[in-house]
């Protein structure tokens, strides 16, 4: 039992280790590569795209659950699947609408799968194996960012143009990339729990499929009512509320850090023939920032109040390093030029090592603020993890939507300072969320 519980938690880590690497790459060089398309007809925009996938993930989270409970997690999961690989195939031979209609469909599939994975993993775990298993699926994940970034770097380095040959090429490795990964959910074992669900089922042989799809799909919509309810009731909450700056700041420096500082960096003049190749190096020292500062915050200061907020501090600390950086290095035109390259000057002589820095610093600082903020919705919620979760991703996917509706029309600086003004109010309202924590635990104490 053991063994194949082992074993569905390694396939599906590799199932989304291949879909993500997939993903992950395109979002980072979307932007990069419309912009570069040699084809009169096509008008979309990476950021719309990326915008629209967000706002429909935000809330398509709120039926996923029942659609993972009518039709099960492995077999959500493969269509989701499909529906990222559909996404990864526009690019081969672009067309606008189909652009546009599979960056909705991906909205959804994303929602569904993320559920379903959720609760793939829990039904193959237990209390002794929960912490392990998480961490594998984690470890495996992260490595998402290393290999399709990777290739963008081999084969962009010294190109200052994105040919359609080589377009296709990359978008060809990374639709294979990601059927792969869709493939291999087919590949996963019937869970302990889903087995007796199924030999009770086949008992009542009295009932046929449809009544008991049917009697699924009730129980679901039952248990999703119920859990929106959980939602409203602890959207009133105090501690919500005050956390509600730092989930929005997450929204916006993920949106930052996974597809506009990437197109940035791509679009400054200065760097030359490396420009476009350097895309590809800083979404891997992103991931490894994420990988340290997960590795580091998520495992070391695991449930500690002081630590919770020297983290948070440290998240915004090296944020705000990495914006000044970024703002003295980056021409203040690099995300909304519709040229390849940039027209403006920054104030320093733009370098690829503060670059490669400041993506090693927004990883950092990202992981700081999500382990911190999981660590604190885990504690206070308790209870309710589930529904708190769901209002985090909420809150952190529309601002990520909107960041990216504005990336294509303000320039850095502004976008930076937006960053800036949430991060610091975040921060503070986290550190008012852990005073009332400790006050109320010291007043249960006394």
């Amino acid at each position: 039992m053991a063994d194949r519980r082992t074993f569905n938690v390694v396939i599906l880590g590799v199932g989304f280790l291949f879909i993500f690497t997939a993903f992950t790459t395109c979002g980072n060089v979307e932007q990069t590569v419309v912009k570069s398309l040699q084809n009169d007809t096509f008008t979309g925009s990476g950021y719309h795209s990326l915008g629209i996938i967000y706002g429909i993930f935000s809330f398509s989270n709120l039926l996923a659950p029942t659609v993972v409970a009518v039709i099960g997690p492995k077999l959500t999961m493969f269509l989701s699947g499909l529906l990222y690989s559909g996404y990864i195939a526009v690019f081969i031979i672009p067309s606008t609408w189909a652009f546009y209609l599979t960056s909705v469909l991906i909205g959804i599939g994303a929602a569904t799968l993320w559920t379903a994975q959720g609760h793939f993993l829990v039904e193959n775990s237990d209390a002794s194996t929960i912490n392990r298993n998480t961490g594998m699926f984690w470890a495996l994940l992260q490595c998402s960012m290393l290999f399709g970034n990777l290739y963008i770097y081999f084969d962009w380095n010294g190109r200052t143009e994105i040919s359609d040959s080589s377009r296709k090429n990359i978008f060809l490795s990374l639709l294979v990339a990601s059927i792969l990964g869709t493939l291999s959910f087919l590949v996963l074992r019937k869970s302990h729990h889903e087995e007796e669900m199924l030999s009770e089922e086949e008992g009542q042989s009295l009932l046929s499929a449809r009544v008991m799809y049917k009697h699924r799909a009730n129980t679901a919509i039952q248990d999703a009512k119920s859990e929106f309810k959980t939602i409203l009731q602890l959207l009133k909450t105090k501690t919500i509320v005050l956390l509600s700056p730092c989930m929005a700041y997450s929204g916006l420096e993920l949106s930052f850090y996974s597809g506009v500082y990437g197109t940035c960096i791509g679009a400054t003049t200065q760097f030359g023939e490396a420009a476009k190749g350097l895309i590809g190096i800083s979404g891997i020292v992103v991931g490894i920032g994420e990988i340290v500062g997960g590795g580091l915050f998520g495992l070391l200061c695991k449930n500690n109040r002081f630590r919770r907020t020297s983290v948070v501090f440290l998240g915004m600390v090296v944020h705000f390093v990495a914006f000044y950086l970024i703002f003295l290095n980056i021409p203040d035109d690099a995300p909304v030029v519709f040229t390849t390259t940039t027209q403006k000057n920054p104030f320093l002589t733009p370098s690829v090592s503060i670059a490669l820095l400041c993506s090693f610093l927004l990883g950092l600082g990202d992981s700081c603020f999500n382990t911190q903020l999981y660590s604190i919705l885990g504690r206070v919620y308790a209870e309710h993890s589930t529904p708190a979760f769901a209002i985090f991703k909420f809150i952190q996917s529309v601002f990520a939507a909107v960041a990216f509706f504005y990336s294509g029309y303000l320039l850095l600086m502004w976008q930076l300072l937006l960053m800036v003004i949430l991060g610091f109010a975040g921060t503070l309202c986290f550190f008012v969320v852990e005073r009332m924590q400790n006050f109320s635990v010291d007043l249960q104490e006394y």
